[in-house]
């Protein structure tokens, strides 16, 4: 496993698959929510907006990893069955035979056997942990919204009757009409591309976010809740999951446009030492064609992946993370699922992506001109300032820009007072 470096941390920031990422995004949004909320109302809102932020975001990254976690302990345990095994194996009959024969040690080798010859039911465990991690977080969040409105509407109660200096009042004084109408939320429904959004952990959020975001709404206790929650949610759904990618991408092929280098593979294989050695001694183009003159079939690709420890292309796909090494071992885990990609010229996924970017990066080097310190410091450096400005727009977006939208239109709309508090106040007067 690679230590904590540079190479490891722009590959992370630079990864729209990442969990990382999202959480740094959403720690800036969070934050300035919460500022914006104590800036625009009180103690009490603010307060509010901070459950509200940073409860969700503890389970919206928390809760689906932490459920996966018991479920591998308790449903997988009870069957026996290995947890780790990556129900895409099951794809090509071949590949999976070819998974089991080369697994790294005895044990796996069994385990794979074992949920092949069940995969009926293993198909259904791995689906189960799914929608159930799914479920028992977004349950877990309905808790939260429950407990947040229950607070809040305590702490305004007993503002209130301070400020009145009155006797405490029955503490069965009605909610306000603004807590009682609450709506059951529609249960998720999973159509099309399942297998994405069981594996993409971003993709599986996103499901969680959905149910989230529809709940905000259902839930909102005035319109007031309704315009924050559309510019919170709008501009969230807008910076975590889609302009990151798009950015990328444009900052790749502008890059590609302008400097005519390529900075589209990950961050450790461009900082990697192997990389630029392999440039120096001229054996990249070696490794590209062996790798290449290997790729007859999908099940050929896939046992050279496995067993060629040599290869740079292959090594390069391991730093990647398309081929996962088994614990601390040079051996490949045949338990996780290792994309292909395909052999069409404009494609550039999975690990024949790799071979693809690698060969386009050498054909760039060779055109340039420059000597291979300066080609690779450049690369290295573009594809660094790339990371950052897509993060740094990121975050700009969701911690400065859409707080800042939210204090503007309440400090001078037509509505800056705390419509909850009102709400509320109003109520207690009345059953004064």
């Amino acid at each position: 496993m690679l230590g904590i470096n540079a190479s490891t941390i722009y590959s992370v920031l630079g990864n729209n698959s990442s969990l990382i990422p999202l959480g740094i995004k959403d720690v800036a949004n969070s934050c300035g929510m919460t500022t914006a909320s104590y800036l625009a109302g009180d103690t009490v809102e603010g307060k509010d907006r901070f459950f509200d932020e940073f409860g969700t975001m503890a389970i919206w990254l928390g809760g689906i990893p932490v459920y996966k976690y018991i479920i591998d302990k308790t449903m997988y345990k009870f069957r026996n069955m290995d947890p780790k095994i990556d129900v895409r194996i099951f794809k090509n009959k071949d590949i999976l035979q070819a998974a089991r024969e080369l697994a790294p040690t005895e044990a796996i080798q069994n385990a794979i056997e074992k949920a092949a010859n069940n995969q009926k039911s293993f198909k259904g465990m791995s689906l189960a942990k799914f929608g159930l991690s799914t479920i028992l977080t977004m349950v877990s969040y309905f808790g939260l919204t429950k407990f947040r409105h229950k607070y809040t509407e305590n702490q305004i109660k007993k503002d209130f009757l301070a400020k009145q200096n009155s006797q405490k009042y029955n503490q069965s004084v009605p909610f306000s009409a603004a807590f009682s109408d609450v709506h059951k939320p529609k249960q998720a429904t999973f159509t099309g591309g399942l297998q994405d959004f069981i594996f993409d952990p971003v993709k599986n959020l996103m499901i969680v976010d959905g149910v989230i975001t529809g709940e905000r709404f259902a839930h909102s206790r005035n319109a007031q809740d309704v315009m924050g929650y559309g510019i919170k949610e709008g501009s969230f759904w807008l910076f975590m999951y889609w302009a990151g990618s798009l950015i990328s991408k444009a900052l790749e092929k502008h890059t590609e446009k302008k400097y005519h280098k390529s900075i589209d593979l990950d961050a450790r294989v461009i900082e990697s030492s192997e990389l630029k050695e392999a440039f120096k001694n001229g054996s990249l183009k070696q490794h590209i064609e062996a790798f290449k003159n290997a790729d007859k079939s999908d099940l050929d690709i896939y046992k050279y992946a496995v067993t060629q420890k040599d290869n740079l292309v292959v090594q390069m796909a391991k730093k990647s993370d398309i081929i996962t090494l088994f614990e601390k071992t040079d051996k490949v885990d045949t338990r996780a699922y290792i994309d292909l990609g395909n052999k069409e010229a404009d494609n550039f996924d999975g690990l024949r992506g790799v071979g693809k970017k690698l060969e386009k990066l050498l054909n760039q080097y060779e055109k340039s001109g420059d000597d291979i310190d300066t080609f690779m410091k450049a690369v290295r450096k573009l594809k660094r300032s790339s990371v950052w400005i897509n993060m740094g727009a990121c975050i700009g977006a969701l911690g400065v820009l859409a707080p800042a939208i939210m204090l503007l239109m309440r400090k001078f709309g037509d509505n800056s007072e705390y419509q909850v508090k009102k709400d509320i106040e109003a109520k207690l007067q009345a059953n004064a």
